[in-house]
């Protein structure tokens, strides 16, 4: 069926189709007689074997939904009972922000990838949060993780106040943090991979973190486009604050080897789909074996299909996340990959 009703989303502007798809899933989830029982039969996985259990949370299945796709937690039930594993919801960050100017996703078909360049358009921190506490008392099941970033006008030097800010308001609602330093969106943001910042901001969050009775699993999202060296330093400073793992990688700024036409392809922004396959499949295998397996990583990247799925597990992800492969092969993706990992 998707096959049949993508050629007709895809005519129409890539963020647009986005909201009424996903506001169309949330109505059908939620008021449609029997939808969410027509959804959970239709695509929930019930296979033995795919339980994990990764940084001491349980997930039903390894594939789960990287952030941006549902920025604001709105989404996360509906999404949820197409049989994602986990929900990752954000970029968010403290304050309200529009994001950047549109148009702002463009489609690459001929390299089935997008270019986007949202800017962490979001509707702040307690929007989010009011929106997984009430998730949360309705079904505790669901394994959420929250992607924490910084507003685009808060300057580098003040910008550990706004992830601590994301942290404490989020604590009570997510399963676990992901720390975004690799978006390349938000002008400086990438500056805070750099050693001695990103130490500083994952040592602060660790600082709050001991201060709880229950510690959150904390994770690092890295660029694509780190050199060995930098990826060197990343396993240095995972190890020495001791967050709980890695998600690689994020987005690129790389063009190189694209089929898709200039206009189209030099648009500004951060690139996802089959280009990032094999790059982040091979930042994967590097920090597995550079680190020797010292931390869990979450692979998310080009994957289009059950063997490139496969593939990041093999070079050691111990999760997977689709966005722009579930855009373009369809929900029947998920139940595919769970099919070919039993």
């Amino acid at each position: 069926m998707y096959r049949l009703v993508k050629p007709v989303f895809f005519q129409f502007d890539p963020e647009k189709v986005h909201y009424f798809v996903v506001k169309r899933l949330k109505w059908f989830n939620d008021y449609f007689p029997l939808g969410k029982t027509i959804l959970r039969s239709s695509f929930d996985i019930n296979l033995k074997g795919l339980e994990r259990e990764v940084f001491g949370i349980k997930f039903r299945n390894p594939v789960g939904l990287a952030a941006g796709f549902d920025k604001n937690g709105e989404y996360v039930e509906a999404l949820s009972n197409l049989g994602f594993g986990f929900i990752e919801v954000g970029t968010v960050t403290p304050l309200p922000q529009p994001g950047n100017d549109k148009p702002r996703m463009f489609r690459l078909q001929d390299d089935s990838a997008i270019i986007n360049r949202m800017g962490f358009n979001n509707k702040g921190v307690d929007v989010m949060a009011e929106r997984l506490r009430l998730l949360k008392e309705k079904d505790p099941s669901i394994v959420v993780g929250g992607n924490i970033g910084k507003n685009k006008n808060t300057p580098n030097e003040d910008a550990v106040s706004d992830y601590v800010k994301c942290f404490d308001r989020l604590f009570d609602v997510v399963d676990y943090f992901v720390v975004n330093v690799s978006s390349p969106n938000t002008p400086g943001l990438r500056a805070l991979q750099e050693k001695e910042p990103l130490k500083e901001l994952l040592n602060t969050l660790q600082q709050r973190n001991r201060k709880n009775d229950i510690a959150r699993p904390i994770l690092l999202k890295i660029a694509p486009d780190l050199t060995n060296e930098q990826l060197d330093d990343i396993i240095e400073i995972v190890k020495e604050t001791k967050i709980a793992g890695v998600i690689a990688t994020n987005t690129t700024i790389d063009r190189d080897g694209l089929y898709t036409e200039e206009k189209i392809k030099s648009e500004m922004g951060g690139l996802s789909g089959k280009p990032l396959t094999k790059r982040s499949t091979e930042v994967i295998r590097y920090l597995t074996e550079k680190s020797g397996n010292a931390f869990p990583i979450i692979g998310v990247g080009g994957i289009h299909s059950p063997e490139d799925a496969k593939e990041k597990i093999a070079a050691g992800a111990a999760l997977i996340q689709l966005y722009t492969g579930f855009i373009y092969e369809g929900p029947g993706l998920i139940k595919r990959i769970c099919k070919e990992l039993v």
